[in-house]
Parts: C-alpha cells; structure tokens; sequence
C-alpha cells in the first residue's frame, strides 16, 4: 500500500510551479486532477519494465502486464464495493461508460412510447447519449428540476418517473451546483416502476465513499484522470445480469470466443466489452491512484474538502456582487463552488484570477440545458481537492476582490 506524505509539495511537483510571476492555486480540478508521483511512477515502471500486450502471450512480460492490469480492476471493485471484478469494465472515461449502456442496454430496452428520465443539471455526457437514444427510438426525455436552493427537486422526480420509465439517469454529485444527489432514494423509485438507474460518478468518486451496492445503482460510470489517475481510463460498473444480457459495445479482438465465416461468439465478462488493446498503462496507472486514494482515507478527503468550502462559500456568498449557484449551506455542497460577478463575463473573471496565479474554470462546463435554467450564458467555477490548502483559499478570495476592483475602477490594491 502506498503511504502518501503529508505535504503535496512532493507529491505533486507541478504545484510548485509559478504562472504569471505568482505561485500556483490549482482549483480546477472538476475538470481534472493533478497526478500524484506514485501515479507517474507507477506508468513509468510499466513502460520501463513490464510493456506488453494482455491477455495474449505467455512470455513473461505480457504475463506481468496481464497480471498488473487485472490487478488495477480488483483494486476498483474493492474501492467501489463492487461484488464481482467481473462487474467492473474498463472503458475511456464516464462518457465512453454512459455511451455503452444507451448504445447496448438503452438499444435493448427502449422503445417508442417508453421514457427516459434525466435531471436538468446533468452534464453533456449524461445527457446527449440519451436525448439521441430518445430521438432513435421515439420515445420521451423528461427532466427532473431543481428547488428554490439548487438541490434536485424529489417531489418532481417522483412526479417523472413513472410506470412508462426505462431508464433513470442521474449525475451523483454535480459538476456546477456542487450537491450531492440521493441516488439510493432515485434508485429506489425507478425500481418501483421498473426501470434501471444509471448513475453519473465522475465528481463523486473522487471525493467521497462510494459503494455501488449499498446505492443499489444498476450502472454507474466514472473517470479516472477527475481522480489523479491518467486521461483515457474510465470505470463502468453494472450488475451482472444486465451486462450479462447486453451485447457487445464494439466488436474485435480480445472480445471474442470464437470467430466463424458467417459467425461470431462473444467471451465472458468483462472483457465483452473491452475490444482491442485496452488503455493497458492507464489501468495500471488508475490502479495507483486508488492506492494513493486509499492510503490516504477517503473520510479524509471529504472531510479536507467539507473544511475548505466551510471556510470559502459563506465569505462568497457574502461577498458584494458576487452570486453564488447552488445550496448556500456548506454542509449540502461538495468542493465545486459556481459563481459570477455582477456585470463581468465569466471569462473576464477567470483570465483574471489566471492572471493572479488561480486557475478555475469559466463558461457553460459542458451543462448548457443547466445554465438556461439558472438564466445564466456561463458561471466561473473554483472546484478543490485533497492537495488545496486554506491558503489556497484566501489566494481565491483576495483575486477575485482584486478583479471586481479592476474592473470597477481600473487598478488593484497594492501587494
């Protein structure tokens, strides 16, 4: 097991750097995480060592390669509590997961008349493959709304789903509003009515314990490069008698049992779904950051993150022309905070802050049905993370001042 230091500045060199002649606060990291050095090591080692093919040699680089690479998916399954490794499908990212179940599952199972039911603050990914697979198959997308404070809306969910609903495709944790969605309570409902739920994880399994049984989620999708493992490695987790049901996502090598003229036969799970070459060093490198992750206690990375936004939100939320999206309460928000300055563009404020070393996001963070609900064209968006500090967050705070100074009378105060 890998036993994190206590301090990021050897963790994670990249934070040490300076942009724009000021020392780095990295808060973007909804889009995606930095990557600790034992992830690094560990993709270096791999290349270094033990690169080879899986599943297809018996010489002993591609059986060391096999053998980390079947590892790194028993690591997920016990990180998620997933019941069977075979559950646990290695995929791109949470777009290419959600994909896989409207292009097999979806296809199966939806037909005209039929329903499927999303939140309106779902992001693109959990969105789109649905809204084509509604438009393929002629049947309804519905969408639950939001209450007054920016939570998703249980008494409209209730009123959505109904007998007619196939599927229930809910973010876990947002991507802009920064709740947290009860995705056992949304499962619970769609059971009741007889569809599955599929639950989005990209912002949650980074941040909080998550375990797929307890949830009782049918699918859940999630990536790796949001969790300080490498771009290009993702997660579908499902339940076994529905994968078992599903057809093949794509269709090669690796996926097969045996090749006929006329025919084909499809091996078992989970590998009828990972067709070709896989992302062999990304597993291997998402394996690592479930260690570092483990190692370093999810409690603990909750409990780090609960502490900053409790310090940042209410001085935000009271901060002159500053609107905050989303539950005001730090107890009702994860590490993502949305917000605008009055009579700024968000990338205005965000080139700014860039300008005072803080990176954060700015514009529509691939939620556009979500931004017209809230009447807004684009948000800024400052999202934390286990390495940020409370000096992180009085950087954010005293740039974002000094930007409403500039912009309102043309200088800053003095350093």
């Amino acid at each position: 097991m890998i036993k994190p230091r206590e301090t990021h500045a050897t963790d994670f060199s990249i934070l040490q750097q300076r942009v724009n002649d000021e020392p780095l606060v990295y808060l973007d990291n909804a889009a995606t995480a930095q990557k600790p050095q034992a992830v690094i090591d560990a993709l270096t080692h791999f290349y270094q060592h033990d690169n080879a093919n899986v599943h297809r040699g018996v010489h002993t680089l591609a059986e060391r390669a096999t053998a980390a690479y079947e590892q790194a998916r028993e690591k997920v399954q016990h990180f998620i509590h997933a019941p069977e490794m075979e559950t646990v499908i290695f995929t791109k990212g949470t777009t290419d997961g959600l994909n896989l179940v409207a292009s097999t599952y979806g296809e199966q199972q939806v037909h005209a008349g039929d329903e499927i039911v999303i939140s309106i603050m779902e992001h693109h990914s959990n969105l789109i493959p649905w809204q084509q697979l509604a438009i393929r198959k002629h049947a309804t997308l519905k969408y639950i709304g939001l209450t007054a404070d920016g939570e998703l809306d249980l008494a409209d969910a209730a009123r959505q789903i109904t007998p007619r609903t196939k599927i229930v495709a809910v973010t876990h944790a947002s991507n802009v509003l920064g709740v947290v969605n009860p995705l056992k309570q949304l499962a619970r409902l769609a059971h009741q009515n007889g569809a599955v739920l599929v639950g989005d994880g990209a912002q949650a399994v980074p941040h909080m314990k998550v375990d797929v049984q307890d949830l009782d989620v049918d699918f859940y999708a999630f990536s790796g490069h949001k969790m300080m493992a490498p771009t290009g490695i993702g997660v579908l987790y499902g339940k076994k008698a529905l994968l078992a049901a599903m057809p093949p996502y794509q269709f090669g090598g690796e996926m097969i049992d045996f090749v006929h003229q006329q025919s084909s036969t499809w091996t078992q799970l989970p590998w009828k779904f990972e067709a070709g070459t896989q992302n062999i060093a990304g597993s291997i490198g998402l394996g690592a950051a479930v260690d570092y992750l483990t190692a370093y206690g999810m409690d603990r990375v909750h409990e780090r993150e609960a502490t900053l936004v409790a310090n940042l939100l209410p001085r935000l939320v009271a901060m002159p022309g500053v609107t905050v999206f989303g539950p005001h309460d730090p107890a009702k928000h994860t590490g993502v905070i949305t917000f605008n300055l009055d009579g700024l563009h968000p990338h205005d404020v965000a080139t700014a802050l860039d300008m005072e070393g803080v990176a954060v996001r700015a514009g529509h963070h691939c939620a556009q049905p979500l931004m017209a609900a809230l009447h807004q064209v684009a948000t800024v968006r400052a999202s934390l993370y286990l390495y940020n500090t409370q000096a992180d967050v009085e950087r954010l705070l005293t740039a974002i001042q000094e930007t409403k100074e500039f912009f309102n009378h043309g200088s800053v105060s003095a350093k």
